[in-house]
């Protein structure tokens, strides 16, 4: 039983002192209270040199392969490194299940991931590792798990039995039973409940259910991360495209792929155009923020050509709301793109309605624009700028939301149908071309006043 502990600094600081004064024993006994998740969120805070130190006093093959899983990446892959083909085969990999077990291997290079699989003592195991490994990143073959439990349609309620506790004997969590014929053909749903209750010489298929959700192993995650939230699951069935059954999507894999998710698109979103950590190299962190700080950069040159562009020796008060138009531009784009690339991102969005969601942007955009315009002409006259700025500017104000709120809301959507991802309008791409063109449609208009 584990205790529920409140990792503070307080807390980090007395281990680091068991560690710095290498007291395993006190540091045995501590990690021995604790959940898996807890010592990897431990680990996380711990130099590479302390981690190590720390990691090695995990007793328990189970509980060190478990805390593997949590672990971030390139720390996981430091505590790897000293460790053997075998080692990870025998400690690792045949502690956890073939899904959490395949995201282990397929980190590897491809001369340790073979070693380690013929290290693998269970043929069965390697196997549906070695299967796993096979789909492509990002589907639902490459996010399923191999274990699960399955009845056939003609055995009867005690058969079945008999036959679950067999297969439960390597399944943490049991779910649903799944009923298929004699080809693996996936046919319906049982429940336990119904089972233990039926008659011991009643068939399977006259009490299972037929009503069955699932996915096939080509399938994006993203889609069966939909699936499951749409119809509140906990798991989810994968099949191949003959409706062979392969394996199962549990729900606390669909956590890991919509945190992800949300990560990239955040990080998208923050102008950082790859997945990166805090403890990733300089040079990493580095390549994942240059490109669109030189988009940006790109963004103010053409920025300041379209300003030399107009005569600002007859109009020079033009220059004084440039900040104005400029941010209100990307930030009413964001908004724009933020709502379509949410709707997209949770289905509630389709492709076929661009035309519905174009007039309602521009609805919104009017209404937002008449309001803004009205309290800048206001302002702007009030602090004793001449009537003609005042209008130019409001004018222009008006038409630079309308015009961001169109854009923002076509780009995402254009994105999409060209299968590029459309987080990609919500960063510094969309708030760059706006106000570039923003501040076109500023002097442009402001000049014809002028």
């Amino acid at each position: 039983m584990s205790d529920k502990i409140q990792i503070n600094n307080i807390y980090l600081e007395k281990l680091k002192l068991y560690i710095k004064k290498k007291d395993s024993s006190k540091l045995a006994k501590i990690i021995s209270t604790l959940h898996a998740a807890d010592i990897a969120e431990i680990i996380e805070y711990l130099s590479d040199e302390q981690a190590k130190y720390f990691y090695q006093l995990i007793k328990n093959e189970q509980d060190s392969a478990a805390v593997l899983i949590e672990l971030e990446d390139n720390t996981r892959e430091n505590l790897m490194k000293g460790l053997s083909a075998k080692k990870i085969a025998e400690e690792v990999i045949e502690n956890l299940a073939t899904d959490d077990a395949a995201d282990i291997i397929g980190e590897l290079s491809e001369v340790k991931k073979k070693q380690v699989l013929s290290h693998i003592e269970d043929f069965q195991h390697a196997s549906g590792i070695s299967d796993l490994l096979s789909y492509a990143e990002n589907t639902a073959g490459s996010l399923m798990e191999k274990e699960l439990i399955k009845v056939n349609k003609d055995w009867n309620t005690l058969q079945c039995l008999k036959e679950m506790r067999k297969q439960a004997n390597n399944i943490k969590n049991v779910y649903t039973i799944y009923v298929v014929d004699d080809k693996e053909k996936l046919l319906g749903l049982m429940s336990l409940r119904r089972l233990l209750l039926t008659k011991k010489t009643t068939a399977i298929k006259d009490i299972m259910f037929t009503d069955i959700i699932s996915v096939t192993t080509n399938q994006k995650n993203e889609e069966a991360a939909n699936l499951m939230q749409k119809y509140d699951l906990v798991v989810l069935p994968v099949t191949n495209n003959s409706g062979k059954l392969l394996g199962r999507i549990t729900f606390d894999d669909i956590m890991d792929v919509t945190k992800e998710e949300a990560e990239k698109d955040y990080q998208m979103a923050s102008g950082i155009s790859e997945d990166v950590e805090s403890k990733d190299s300089v040079w990493e962190l580095t390549r994942a923020r240059l490109p669109w700080l030189l988009i940006g950069m790109l963004g103010g040159l053409f920025g300041a050509k379209v300003i030399g562009g107009f005569n600002l020796k007859t109009s020079f008060e033009l220059a004084l709301f440039i900040p104005l138009i400029a941010a209100m531009g990307g930030n009413v784009g964001i908004q724009s793109a933020a709502i379509v690339v949410q709707g997209l991102a949770n289905n509630s969005l389709k492709l076929e309605n661009v035309a519905q969601k174009l007039l309602k942007e521009l609805v919104v955009a009017l209404v937002n624009g008449i309001i803004c315009s009205v309290i800048i002409f206001i302002a702007a006259f009030t602090l004793g700028y001449s009537t003609n700025l005042s209008t130019a500017v409001s004018i222009s104000l008006l038409t630079v939301t309308i015009f961001a709120a169109l854009f923002g809301t076509f780009i995402p959507l254009t994105l999409k149908k060209n299968n590029i991802d459309p987080a990609l309008a919500t960063g510094p791409f969309i708030t760059t071309i706006n106000d570039v063109l923003g501040l076109f449609i500023y002097f442009w208009i402001g000049q014809a006043i002028l």
